[in-house]
């Protein structure tokens, strides 16, 4: 297996799992293949699970959709109305083998309530007029809507033996949804809003010329369909492009392709593949700059980093990729711990546009830092901090973290008594040597079990270190409040990561992971015998109160509630619900606004997405408070004055609760879930896709205001357990290190 399935924990964090279906028979089956590229070419961006249900039909019968599409599943059924009970899916969007998709369906995925489906204008024999929904008709069904007694109801309409469809379910769609094509006879045009055309009789019957020209646009061979979906502009799937490419770049070879095929790759976090995609066109061309630049990306990704450093130059020769080139050279130096080669290179790339970001952000990290205000103690006083240590605007999280872990072993956080190694910088040779002049090395906090945020292919998480150099650190190693942060639904590859997190616990004299979710994750990829040593430590961030000097709850509190959102991985955190969620939060802040003052915090500038669109979709303005420019104290001062903080960034949780104030979690991500799990508080925590999220919101907010002398004393009771662990795991560690 060259990569793994997608992580899922939808049970989590409440992510819609949604599906196409269609019921066929052998007779129907040579209709769907039709179908499948109708719905790939007209909506690029869609890639769900299309399950197909049949009445036994061999395997192999499907093997001409599985060229198509890389999520079809087959499942046995009795009739159509087997969809009602479609195990494992949230929604699922009924179609037929008759039916072509001819436009956008995203109205479609984004529906949340009742059954959708058309109803469609039927004559009786007297003459009369009545609207019923076909037994073949178009279905987007809520499972969570469709109890035992709505199914059976619904099975009769689709088997014709029910007299009408359950209205109190059924949810109005516009005709364009479930166009029958007997509205077109005499050759009359397809509407052009028309997204889903419903054949009532054979496409080839006279008198329907048009639109079996619309459905005949589909039929195609699986190498031209290949290329037409590849060639369609705008964004695309990258499960889809990645099912459709490669086979197409074995048959049509273009140095174009190649790289479309290593770009999806990459971002699949599959580089040793779109390495050896890319590597045999390119070679040393001159003339193809982007490939270069992807195959470098690749080769860095993988830690091959004099190849890539190679590939990057021959790319930053092009003016047009030169900034780009010169940025990721930058960063490829400074993992190398070649501070001056990454300032240069930042610097060539000012100069060939002087406004890029990236080569700014370069530049300034790398240039030269004055002397240290106090002088370091001695190496073997210190303690090694391998941790992500941020800088600039980036993350307000990741800034107050590594503070807090150094507070749990020493009142002087700074330089003096500790040695920096940025998590993403190789541990090579001499790296090792400053590790293990230190009398310990703790590696954490946060969320370092990631494959993807900076990649690297010594141990396919964020520490940038060979197995090699880490069975051969010598230092007392402790692993303190790391977290598993795989998204729910993202794909990454396991072994690497596995056999590096094995000699990271077999090496490791405290293994401490931040909650209990990635305690069960992480044993899950040991040998038996290494499981016992995971064990819990919260995120320092959580007992502040406890750490910080002179911290105390406020005598008086502003009069305000904060919100935070994420968007990093942004398909991962909402899929096709980010609309709803945007609405109801509008629901929600307005009526949180007429009895306290609202704000926004932004723990880096993508945050403030959230307010943009707010303001743009729903007309409602938020002032933002800006946290990524603010110092350790700010934060948490702020943090701390509020009445309460509604979050979906981790630390826009932990830290305010560690402050003692109340907060309730906007739940992207497995690992907020998980935090309240720990601390007996699973109704502080609200899923983005709840379909009444809005009044959810509002009412739980409502009621930690109305009293939040009890809401504030719920926090601190819940922060013992954390404090006790914490204190107990520390007095361990201090045994461990010795005395400085």
């Amino acid at each position: 297996m060259t990569h793994s399935s997608a992580d899922d924990r939808s049970t989590v964090t409440g992510r819609r799992r949604m599906a196409f279906a269609v019921h066929t028979d052998s007779d129907r089956l040579s209709g769907l293949p039709t179908l499948i590229r109708s719905l790939a070419l007209t909506n690029p961006g869609v890639c769900e699970d299309f399950v197909v249900l049949h009445p036994g039909l061999p395997d192999a019968a499907f093997d001409a959709l599985r060229r198509l599409h890389p999520r079809i599943v087959t499942r046995r059924a009795d009739s159509r109305a087997d969809l009602f009970r479609l195990e494992g899916y949230d929604t699922v969007i009924a179609l037929g083998p008759a039916m072509v998709v001819l436009g956008d369906i995203g109205e479609l995925l984004r529906m949340r309530h009742g059954v959708g489906a058309v109803p469609q204008l039927l004559c009786d024999a007297e003459g009369g007029a009545r609207r019923a929904v076909l037994p073949d008709g178009l279905l987007v069904v809520q499972r969570a809507d469709v109890d035992d007694a709505v199914a059976v109801r619904f099975a009769d309409v689709l088997e014709e033996s029910g007299p009408d469809t359950p209205a109190d379910v059924l949810v109005p769609l516009d005709a364009r949804y479930d166009f029958l094509s007997r509205r077109l006879y005499d050759d009359t045009p397809v509407p052009p809003n028309v997204a889903v055309l419903h054949f009532t009789e054979p496409s080839d019957a006279p008198g329907y010329g048009p639109a079996a020209e619309a459905r005949r646009r589909f039929e195609m061979s699986d190498d031209d369909f290949r290329a037409a979906y590849c060639a369609l502009p705008g964004g695309k799937h990258p499960d889809l492009l990645a099912h459709c490419a490669p086979p197409l770049l074995e048959a049509r070879p273009s140095l174009d392709l190649a790289r479309t095929v290593a770009d999806v790759y990459r971002r699949q976090g599959r580089h040793d593949e779109a390495v050896d995609v890319l590597a045999p066109v390119v070679a040393d061309r001159l003339d193809a700059p982007r490939c270069h630049e992807t195959l470098g990306l690749s080769l860095m990704a993988l830690s091959r980093y004099d190849e890539a450093e190679a590939h990057l130059l021959l790319a930053a020769a092009s003016p047009d990729v030169a900034p780009r080139a010169f940025a990721q050279l930058a960063r490829l130096a400074w993992l190398c711990g070649r501070e001056e080669d990454a300032h240069a290179y930042a610097r060539d790339g000012l100069e060939a546009d002087p406004t890029d970001a990236g080569c700014h952000g370069w530049y300034v990290r790398t240039r030269a830092k004055g002397p240290e205000p106090r002088r370091p103690a001695a190496a073997a006083d210190q303690l090694a901090h391998v941790a992500l240590f941020a800088e600039g605007q980036e993350n307000a999280g990741d800034k107050v973290l590594p503070e807090a872990v150094r507070m749990c072993f020493d009142a002087d956080t700074g330089p003096r008594r500790w040695y920096r190694q940025p998590v993403h910088h190789l541990v090579d040779e001499a790296a090792l040597e400053q590790l293990n002049a230190r009398r310990g090395v703790i590696v954490g906090g946060g969320g370092l079990f990631l494959p993807d945020t900076s990649p690297n292919g010594n141990s396919h998480w964020q520490w940038n270190v060979p197995d090699g150099i880490l069975a051969r650190i010598t230092a007392p190693l402790a692993v303190f409040a790391v977290g598993y942060n795989v998204f729910d639904g993202q794909l990454y590859r396991r072994a690497r990561f596995a056999e590096s997190l094995r000699v990271l616990v077999e090496r490791s004299a405290f293994f401490g992971l931040r909650n209990h979710g990635s305690i069960e994750r992480v044993r899950d990829l040991l040998p038996e015998e290494l499981r016992d040593r995971v064990r819990y430590q919260p995120c320092p961030t959580t007992v502040a109160r406890y750490l910080v000097p002179g911290l105390l709850d406020p005598a008086e509190r502003s009069d305000t509630v904060l919100v935070n959102c994420a968007y990093d991985r942004a398909g991962l955190r909402f899929g096709h619900d980010y609309g709803h969620f945007l609405a109801q939060m509008a629901t929600a802040l307005r009526a949180l606004r007429e009895r306290t003052d609202v704000r926004y915090a932004a723990h880096m500038p993508a945050d403030e997405k959230f307010v943009h669109d707010l303001r743009r979709e729903h007309g409602l303005s938020l002032p933002v408070e800006q946290l990524y420019d603010m110092s350790n104290d700010g934060i948490r001062d702020l943090y701390g004055r509020s009445r309460l903080v509604i979050g979906m960034r981790g630390h826009a949780g932990m830290i305010p609760f560690g402050c003692g104030t109340p907060i309730l979690s906007l739940v992207s991500h497995p690992k907020l879930a998980y935090f309240l799990s720990d601390i007996g508080r699973a109704e502080w925590g609200l899923s983005v896709h709840d379909r009444e999220l809005g009044t959810r919101l509002t009412e739980r907010a409502a009621a930690i205001l109305d009293d939040h002398a009890a809401a504030v004393a719920d926090v601190h009771d819940a922060q013992k357990f954390l404090w006790e662990t914490t204190r107990s795991n520390i007095d361990e560690l201090r045994e461990t290190f010795g005395r400085a």
